[in-house]
């Protein structure tokens, strides 16, 4: 992996990407953030060495320079999932990547179902603790001790001071933001309903299909990372309606303004 990190550093390098502050993950529907970005470079993802490329439909699949709030940024336009038919290492590289060009802070952004009753359609999520349902750790392969420590404490994976400024943010922007529990499953396909039963015993608040991993590897590297879901279906399993992926699309993309301020102001403040 050494090989290939260094390799993927030194082609970004010299497309421009120099000096990154801030590193942005956004997810499903939630690409138009770089609408706000003043870009001085962009790249597709199959042009760049070794980097996975986004292979669902509405994930665009560019990494993107510029700057935002002040601060010159790397913006992922468009993840990578277990699902895909990738490894939990090819879902972080970009993680990895981010830290090998320099930056400082991580967010993320992510489509999940609201397994809490109190929370609703449209409404934005702040993850304050997460659980992972998805099989495995990206920190289980031979060599882990070489990129940082293998054993990584997660007591507070999101960071308390921009999960804080997120907070301040919001309340001052009048705009409604939960807090709670990610759970992060494989998918790609919906839960049940005795599943989202049990996402809510074991204390779930909202269940999706990624960013679990990228924040265990930036836990790793000792990179400050926050993460906001925006809700797109209500996971009521008593009155469970079949789902329509195209609604979710809709639905993250009316959300999307309110994230994009949050994120936008935070940027500046981290």
């Amino acid at each position: 992996m050494k090989e290939a990190l260094q390799k993927t550093t030194e082609y970004l390098i010299e497309k421009g990407f120099m000096q990154p502050e801030i590193g942005i993950v956004l997810g499903t529907g939630l690409g138009k953030l770089v609408n706000h970005v003043d870009i001085e470079v962009e790249v597709s993802y199959n042009h760049i060495p070794y980097f996975p490329t986004a292979t669902v439909e509405f994930h665009q699949g560019k990494l993107i320079f510029g700057t935002l709030g002040g601060k010159k940024v790397i913006v992922m336009q468009g993840r990578f999932h277990l699902y895909e038919g990738y490894t939990l290492q090819d879902v972080t590289y970009p993680i990895r990547i981010m830290n090998e060009l320099g930056v400082k802070k991580i967010l993320i952004s992510n489509a999940a179902g609201a397994i809490n009753k109190e929370f609703k359609k449209g409404d934005l999520m702040l993850i304050d603790d997460h659980i992972n349902l998805q099989g495995g750790s990206p920190l289980a392969f031979k060599g882990v001790s070489q990129f940082g420590e293998r054993f990584v404490d997660m007591h507070a994976p999101y960071n308390p001071r921009i999960n804080s400024l997120i907070k301040e943010i919001a309340l001052r922007e009048k705009i409604n933001l939960h807090e709670g529990v990610y759970a992060s499953v494989l998918g790609p396909q919906l839960e049940t309903r005795a599943e989202y039963r049990y996402l809510k015993i074991i204390g779930a608040d909202a269940v999706g299909m990624s960013t679990v991993p990228e924040v265990i590897v930036a836990n790793h590297l000792h990179i400050p990372v926050a993460a906001i879901s925006v809700l797109t279906d209500e996971c009521d399993p008593d009155h469970l309606q079949p789902i329509d992926v195209q609604d979710i699309i809709a639905t993250a993309e009316s959300a999307e303004p309110k994230l994009v301020r949050l994120f936008s102001e935070v940027i500046k403040l981290v």
